[in-house]
């Protein structure tokens, strides 16, 4: 219950925010050009329903969505649900692999921060992961776009390929992007990671683990780290919701035709259907991700029930 009014919530908010924004879709293409009367316009905003209350196309807008027909976009007349669809799976990639590379480097790097609390080595970690969360993801993307050209004459490979077309060029389409998200990400999840496990280490079952001369290995993966997971588990809901907001600007400067750009492109254009759509597709994915977590819960943690 608390998902679907989550969702209801969100998508009222979008609805109404970016019609405070000035101008609408008509002004936007026709008017701002002069090549219409204000009588035109008023009369393109009438076919298109945009002269009626707010609350009355809000109304239209949910029903129709809670029936599976999300509209045509008000710039392109195209169907909304056909550019969801063409364009999901790119950013799916891209998210998925910018968690699992945040992941893969920074449980690592965390654990070995923790077991190395206070030395040299911890202290240079440390400082790296300060620098990654104070990084801006753009500033790093555009980096990676000027520097190697400068230097070495490379840029990142220009018009995109799906996995099924050319998986090699598709990687490297989908890697860099991801890579560049994933630092803020690994920043984070390494900070949570390395203070967790100290938490965890000061517990009185891992000191009888040491007690008992378990090695290592079995101490901090079997014992430590598994009841270290669960702050990593509450945050990577919170982070992907981070995620799908950074792929509207590393989409645009990569040149990647997936949901951010999309999104992008109707803020700009003022197409409320389009936006609308993308908005309520994002708070369904981020509230049903948010679900999944708290239901994983007990399989980290026995000790955790729900009834």
């Amino acid at each position: 219950m608390l998902a679907i009014m989550t969702i209801i919530g969100a998508s009222l908010l979008v609805f109404f925010a970016i019609r405070l924004a000035p101008g609408d879709v008509v002004e936007v293409s026709l008017g701002e050009a002069g090549r219409l009367s204000p009588e035109q316009v008023q009369e393109v905003k009438h076919d298109l329903g945009l002269d009626e209350p707010v609350y009355k196309q809000y109304l239209t807008w949910i029903g129709s969505a809670a029936t599976g027909d999300l509209g045509n976009s008000l710039w392109t007349g195209r169907p909304v649900r056909d550019q969801l669809t063409a364009r999901w799976a790119l950013t799916a990639q891209i998210a998925f692999a910018a968690i699992a590379i945040s992941l893969l480097v920074a449980i690592p790097i965390g654990v070995i921060s923790a077991l190395k609390q206070n030395t040299p080595l911890d202290y240079v970690l440390r400082l790296l992961n300060v620098l990654g969360q104070a990084m801006p993801n753009f500033w790093i993307a555009i980096l990676i776009w000027t520097l190697p050209a400068i230097w070495w004459g490379w840029t990142p490979p220009l018009g995109y390929k799906t996995l099924a077309e050319d998986p090699a060029k598709n990687l490297q389409q989908i890697l860099i992007p991801a890579g560049v998200l994933g630092v803020a990400l690994a920043a984070t999840t390494m900070r949570l990671t390395r203070s967790s496990l100290l938490e965890v280490l000061r517990e009185d079952y891992v000191r009888t683990a040491w007690a008992k001369g378990l090695p290592l290995r079995i101490v901090v993966v079997r014992h430590a780290l598994r009841n270290a997971l669960m702050p990593l588990v509450t945050i990577m809901g919170v982070q992907f919701a981070a995620l799908l907001g950074g792929t509207v600007i590393i989409e645009q400067v990569f040149a990647l035709p997936g949901l951010g750009r999309l999104t992008l492109d109707a803020i700009l254009n003022r197409d409320y259907t389009q936006l609308q759509a993308n908005m309520l597709v994002f708070s369904v994915v981020i509230v049903l991700l948010n679900l999944v977590v708290d239901l994983t819960y007990p399989i980290i943690d026995p000790r955790i029930r729900y009834s």
